[in-house]
């Protein structure tokens, strides 16, 4: 009986009216919570009377300037306050909660990222407005775990056991630099021209025992690779593509992830041949994820944007040197 007579109580609480008093009380201000909850000075006059009414006791001590709730007001603005607090951190937990769900957090290398995903990710904007995606770069070396993201891009031959695997590109690899090189002093005439050159080298190194590197490159094509005059190596795919760009030596490029630069011509293939590289990338998550209907959307537009990739430009001839 008693319980039913709570609920009640807290059933018709005038809601309106405590939240105008305690915001009175906070200010000490009856101006100050009328532009605070947007409302005339005379409306929150009136809430709070009603308030005092339905209590039979007064809560302020009104002033000219200022208005202090006496000892039963300062209670109870404190148990508003504690209450409306309690109220806000549930609603903005829900608030994060349907964020949540609408965020796809995705987790692949930092080179693929900048290069290839972030460019692409305007179009995925467009389609699913309703939906965010989140990126979270590491390394990729120690596998996927579900609880880092919804979905990982892994560089790599697709072992990952305990999740669902499915082959979004493969690549092939090959020399490319930058137009300036062909040229320069000394144009990329031929694979041996390659000695006057900075080789540029990916120190990224899944686990495999064939890394798609130059000597992989040159192995594949029954070449002769030349000590290059100087090797410059980095641990991330997009600052070698960068170095390259910039002219600072000859890289060995990855199809996907320079592909863009070469239709944009800031890379250019001095070379016909390329490899066909033992490593690709691929989709990995959670079986549970296959139930998702943001990821499924997700996978369906990743899987077209590697589907489209354009073909793969001629190589160039650089001219002859000009003495």
């Amino acid at each position: 009986m008693n319980s039913i007579s709570l609920t009640n109580m807290i059933l018709n609480l005038p809601f309106t009216s405590l939240r105008a008093f305690e915001a009175v009380a906070r200010h000490a201000s009856f101006s100050g919570a009328a532009d605070e909850l947007g409302v005339s000075q005379s409306a929150v006059s009136q809430h709070v009377k009603s308030l005092e009414d339905w209590l039979g006791h007064a809560l302020l001590t009104r002033g000219a300037r200022r208005s202090q709730p006496n000892r039963d007001g300062a209670r109870l603005a404190q148990a508003i306050a504690e209450g409306l607090g309690r109220i806000s951190d549930v609603c903005e937990d829900i608030r994060d909660k349907r964020r949540a769900d609408n965020t796809i957090v995705i987790s692949c290398l930092p080179g693929f990222a900048f290069v290839w995903l972030f460019p692409r990710l305007m179009n995925f904007d467009l389609m699913h407005p309703d939906l965010s995606i989140s990126i979270t770069t590491d390394s990729g070396t120690g596998g996927f775990a579900e609880g880092q993201a919804d979905i990982g891009i892994r560089y790599g031959t697709g072992h990952n056991p305990g999740f669902v695997v499915e082959k979004l590109m493969q690549e092939d690899v090959f020399p490319v630099c930058s137009p300036a090189l062909l040229r320069g002093p000394h144009p990329l005439n031929d694979v041996a021209d390659l000695v006057w050159h900075t080789q540029l080298r990916d120190e990224y190194a899944p686990y495999t025992t064939t890394p798609p590197n130059w000597e992989y490159w040159a192995r594949e094509n029954r070449l002769s690779l030349p000590t290059p005059a100087r090797t410059r190596r980095f641990g991330q795919s997009n600052l070698v593509i960068q170095a390259a760009i910039q002219g600072i030596g000859v890289a060995l490029g990855r199809g996907p992830l320079v592909m863009d630069a070469l239709h944009g011509g800031r890379l250019v293939r001095p070379f016909s041949q390329t490899a066909r590289s033992p490593l690709a990338y691929w989709l990995v998550y959670g079986e549970a994820q296959k139930k998702s209907d943001k990821i499924a959307r997700f996978i369906n537009w990743i899987k077209r944007e590697a589907a489209q990739q354009p073909p793969l430009p001629a190589s160039l001839k650089s001219k002859p040197r000009q003495d």
